[in-house]
């Protein structure tokens, strides 16, 4: 008697079983998501990572401006003094001509 009625009750709790364990697993994957949604950046932290990117990339552009503008000095002074060499070994050649005479 004990037997029928013990395997009565199993059988009869384990519907209800599978069904809590069905509401558990729901209950467990809205928590789960929940958790994953909260752990996400928020807008304002976003929006001030977006504002520091920018100010990054403005920086980068203008150390790569300034580097540009000290190249373009650097060229047009070794320009210059090349300018002023030729000019002076012309002068020193001229007054060679005139000290040393012609030569023929």
């Amino acid at each position: 008697m004990y037997l029928k009625i013990g395997c009565t009750f199993a059988l009869q709790n384990k519907p209800k079983t599978k069904s809590l364990m069905k509401k558990f697993n729901v209950v467990l994957v809205g928590v789960a998501i929940a958790a994953l949604t909260a752990c996400g950046p928020s807008a304002a932290e976003k929006a001030e990572k977006a504002r520091q990117d920018s100010i990054r990339i403005a920086d980068s552009i203008a150390k790569v401006e300034a580097e540009k503008q000290r190249v373009a000095d650097s060229i047009a002074m070794a320009d210059q003094a090349a300018k002023e060499k030729a000019i002076a070994d012309s002068i020193a050649a001229a007054e060679a001509n005139k000290k040393g005479g012609k030569k023929k």
